[in-house]
C-alpha cells in the first residue's frame, strides 16, 4: 500500500515522521454509459449552458457564484495568495477527552504509519493518548485544503480521522423533532425488552452490503447468458403496516425475535443436519 502523503505529527518540540495511508475501502460498482444500438461507450463532454457549445480544456477557469448567475473568477496566483502554514504536518493544537466529542464530528479515517526515525515517538503519543482517553486536535493540509483533524489510538496504530468544523454540521433544532411524549410504562417496558431481545455483541463482520451482493449476482447471470435479458423473479410484496396500538406492534416484535433467535440457536446446535437438508 503507498502512502497518500508524508510529513509529520508537530506537538509542542515533539515531532514525528509519519506517512498517511486510507483506513477505509469503497466498494462502489462502476458503469459506463454506452449507445444501445452497439454498446459503444459514450464519452463526457464539457458543454456552456449558454449556447450549448462544447468548450476546450485551455478555455475553462475556475469560478465561484457569489450572487445567482454572477461569478468571480479565480487564478492560479489567488489559490497561492493563501498561505496555508504546515502544509506536510498534522499540527496538533489541543489534547481533549473523546467522551467529550459528538462521534458526528468524525467522518473519514487514515492510518499513520511512522516513518525512518519516528517509531518511539510514535509510540510515546500513543500510548499516552490510550492511557489518558485522550484525542489529539490537529489541523493537516491535504492537497491544498485545510482539514480539521483528530489523532487517536485504534487497534496499536495512530489514526487520522478526519473531521466537520462546528459550521458543516446542519442544526438539529430546525427540525421536527418531538421534544416530550408522554410513554405509557406498559409500552415503555415492553420497548425495552425489545432492545435487550435484540442486543448482542458488535462484529462488523456480520453486516453486508446486501444491494451490492444482490446487482453482482444479477451481473454475473447476465455475463452467464451472454448479455441477454433475465426473466425476473417474481417478488412479494410487502404488507402495509398501520402503527395504531403501539403495544400489540412491540408484542408481535417481541414473539419475531424470541422465534428468530430460537431457530438460530438450534441451528448452532445441529449444523451438519442443517448443512444435509440444504
Amino acid at each position: 500500500m503507498r502512502a497518500i502523503w508524508k510529513g509529520s505529527i508537530s506537538f509542542g518540540l515533539v515531532n514525528i515522521p509519519i506517512g498517511l495511508y486510507p483506513a477505509t475501502r469503497k466498494e462502489e460498482l462502476r458503469f459506463r454509459l454506452l449507445r444501445k444500438s452497439d454498446l459503444s461507450p459514450v464519452n463526457y463532454k464539457r458543454v456552456a449552458e449558454k449556447d450549448g457549445k462544447e468548450v476546450p480544456w485551455d478555455q475553462i477557469v475556475k469560478g465561484y457564484e457569489y450572487e445567482k448567475g454572477k461569478y468571480v473568477v479565480l487564478k492560479e496566483e489567488d489559490f497561492e495568495r493563501v498561505d496555508l502554514e504546515a502544509t506536510q504536518t498534522v499540527d496538533i493544537q489541543d489534547f481533549v477527552d473523546l467522551d467529550e466529542i459528538d462521534p458526528m464530528f468524525f467522518y473519514k479515517p487514515y492510518y499513520l504509519e511512522p516513518q525512518k526515525g519516528g517509531d518511539k515517538a510514535y509510540a510515546l503519543l500513543r500510548d499516552s493518548l490510550e492511557d489518558k482517553k485522550k484525542v489529539g486536535i490537529a489541523k493537516v493540509v491535504i492537497k491544498t485544503r485545510q482539514y480539521l483533524a483528530g489523532v487517536k489510538p485504534e487497534d496499536g496504530a495512530l489514526v487520522l480521522e478526519l473531521m466537520h468544523f462546528a459550521d458543516e454540521l446542519a442544526d438539529a433544532s430546525k427540525l421536527r423533532i418531538p421534544k416530550k411524549v408522554e410513554v405509557g410504562k406498559r409500552e415503555m417496558n415492553m420497548a425495552t425488552a425489545l432492545v435487550d431481545s435484540m442486543s448482542s455483541k458488535w462484529s462488523p463482520e456480520k453486516y453486508k452490503d446486501d444491494y451490492r451482493e444482490a446487482l453482482m449476482e444479477v451481473i454475473e447471470e447476465k455475463v452467464e447468458a451472454g448479455g441477454k435479458e433475465i426473466e425476473e423473479k417474481p417478488k412479494k410484496a410487502p404488507k402495509p403496516t398501520k402503527v395504531i396500538d403501539l403495544v400489540k406492534v412491540l408484542q408481535q416484535s417481541l414473539e419475531q425475535t424470541g422465534k428468530a433467535k430460537k431457530k438460530t440457536a438450534h441451528a448452532g446446535k445441529h449444523p451438519q443436519r442443517h448443512k444435509k437438508a440444504a
